[in-house]
């Protein structure tokens, strides 16, 4: 019993350090307004639930499987604007099996107003995903807009950023191709 828990142990901490090795290459890639992404540990994500535009409820821990990037945003977050089309840009070229960008509408947005957002800004390939009570935004600590996450395919929260960056930069696709091709090959 004791050589098994010696393995499991020494497993856990190899995989951990893994994962550390990753992070350190992952921060490396960070240029721009990327520097303001932190990694962290993998933590937990809230169960609290946010609905659709077109009805369904759903959690961050539905979208298991694949590398989620969750950017939560208003209609009146002028740095919101600004980004949504390079989060846009960032689904088209990496959105598929693999990852997936999630966009919160947190607080009081109108459905309309967000739709006539959506269509000013010329983005017709993110979700309509709403959090009116701000119940998730809470429950995930976001204070202040913009707030983007980037969960891993266990749906853990491994990453965080405060404010706007330039979701299309060569910085943004390195580490999400990075990210993508580190869960291919684990």
């Amino acid at each position: 019993m004791r050589l098994f828990l010696a393995i499991l142990y020494m497993g856990l901490a190899f995989s951990a350090n893994v994962a550390l090795a990753d992070t350190s290459k992952l921060e490396a890639m960070r240029e721009g307004t990327m520097k303001k992404l932190l990694f962290s540990d993998p933590a937990p994500v809230s169960d609290v639930s946010f609905t659709h535009a077109d009805g369904g409820t759903f959690t961050l821990t539905g979208f298991e499987g694949k590398h989620v990037l969750v950017n939560f945003w208003a209609t009146w977050c002028a740095p919101c604007r600004k980004e949504m089309p390079m989060l846009s840009e960032l689904q088209t070229e990496f959105g598929g099996d693999a990852f997936e960008v999630v966009t919160i509408a947190t607080g009081r947005n109108d459905l309309n107003g967000i739709k006539r957002f959506f269509a000013e800004i010329e983005v017709d390939n993110l979700p309509l995903y709403l959090d009116p009570k701000q119940a998730l935004a809470r429950d995930m600590a976001v204070l202040g807009l913009p707030i983007t996450l980037i969960l891993d395919p266990e749906g853990r929260e491994i990453a965080r950023m405060r404010g706007d960056a330039e979701w299309n930069s060569d910085s943004a696709k390195a580490i999400i191709s990075a990210l993508i091709e580190g869960s291919a090959e684990g």
